[in-house]
């Protein structure tokens, strides 16, 4: 995919272009913190020969716009995006459009009610891996009632097909299910990844039975993360354990999304559906007018419209935690000797 100028600027050839555009996105999301917001001391600019100098103080948001028919939709400008934060409309500091790498965490539920339904999901999960962009790197959280990790303790991350197929099938099916401490565990691991996206899919019925972790703790976790969550509920209609809820609440907060198909089959497709998903999303980020550093939660808005297009839906994160502000310590007290 072609992606949009970063600043709207530039010469030279279309190739040159796209090339520009990678290197500068790349070089922003690097500089930038996705969920810090503290008072900025130096302006945004960009030098005279084309070096970016960012402030690290921005909200950096990674939003899917679709059409009516959920359809992706592609070829919008920064005009086109409005961004409000607790109601107030937000100055959008820098745009793009362009398909990078990705750091991706594959969260597979492997308890005793997955096992008719394990060649399906291996097999989704590694679509998902052949549609994706090649530069990602990828990790492999296998949970039931115990996480571990999938790939070997000297591979973080791995590009590799085979080497996921291990990962995904290098436990049996058995157990309870410990879903909220391995989400925890893959929200953690991301922070180890150096690609400028982070993105979790979790497969499973949603239920919780064997977790250390609380929901309430995993949501807060997600919601100062900067990580993207996209879940598949794989469950029948009469498991007992299946907890929709939880898998739409862990997307919807996070600006990922949740898929409860119907048919087993359906796994597949939908995998693949995600990684067009992530290949097409517009990074937009703006610096808060809210300054103050209260470590309380900012609920964003994100909206989407062009002149001559039908209604858009924009699916973005709900929110993050702002700074806190760091406390004085209490001044040492003398003793007598």
């Amino acid at each position: 995919m072609r992606g949009r100028e970063f600043f709207g600027a530039g010469v030279g050839s279309r190739k040159e272009s796209a090339s520009t555009n990678r290197c500068l996105v790349a070089l922003f999301l690097l500089l930038v913190q996705p969920t810090v917001a503290r008072p900025p001391e130096d302006r945004p600019s960009q030098g005279d020969q084309g070096t970016i100098r960012v402030n690290v103080d921005l909200v950096v948001l990674h939003a899917t716009v679709q059409n009516r028919r959920d359809t992706l939709v592609s070829g919008l400008g920064k005009e086109d995006f409005q961004v409000y934060e607790d109601g107030v409309l937000q100055e959008i500091k820098f745009f793009s459009h362009e398909d990078i790498p990705v750091t991706v965490g594959l969260v597979v539920d492997n308890s005793g009610s997955m096992i008719p339904k394990r060649r399906e999901v291996i097999a989704a999960a590694l679509a998902f891996a052949r549609s994706s962009h090649p530069e990602d790197q990828m990790f492999v959280v296998n949970f039931n009632e115990n996480v571990s990790f999938g790939l070997a303790n000297d591979t973080p991350f791995t590009d590799k097909e085979a080497q996921l197929e291990a990962a995904l099938s290098r436990i049996a099916a058995d157990g309870m299910t410990a879903l909220y401490d391995a989400v925890a565990a893959a929200l953690e691991h991301l922070k180890k990844g150096n690609r400028d996206k982070k993105v979790l899919i979790v497969v499973s019925d949603g239920g919780d039975n064997a977790s250390k972790h609380k929901l309430a703790q995993i949501m807060t976790m997600a919601g100062q993360s900067d990580a993207i969550i996209y879940t598949v509920g794989v469950f029948d209609g009469d498991d007992p354990d299946r907890n929709p809820g939880v898998l739409r609440q862990l997307a919807r907060a996070t600006g990922g999304e949740a898929f409860l198909p119907r048919l087993l089959q359906d796994v597949i497709p939908i995998c693949q559906q995600i990684a067009r998903d992530i290949r097409n999303q517009y990074t937009v980020a703006y610096t808060p007018t809210n300054r103050k550093q209260d470590g309380t939660y900012r609920v964003i808005q994100v909206k989407a419209w062009a002149p001559g297009r039908e209604r858009l839906n924009v699916r973005a994160r709900a929110g993050y935690y702002a700074t806190m502000k760091p406390q004085p310590m209490p001044a040492a007290r003398a003793t007598r000797p």
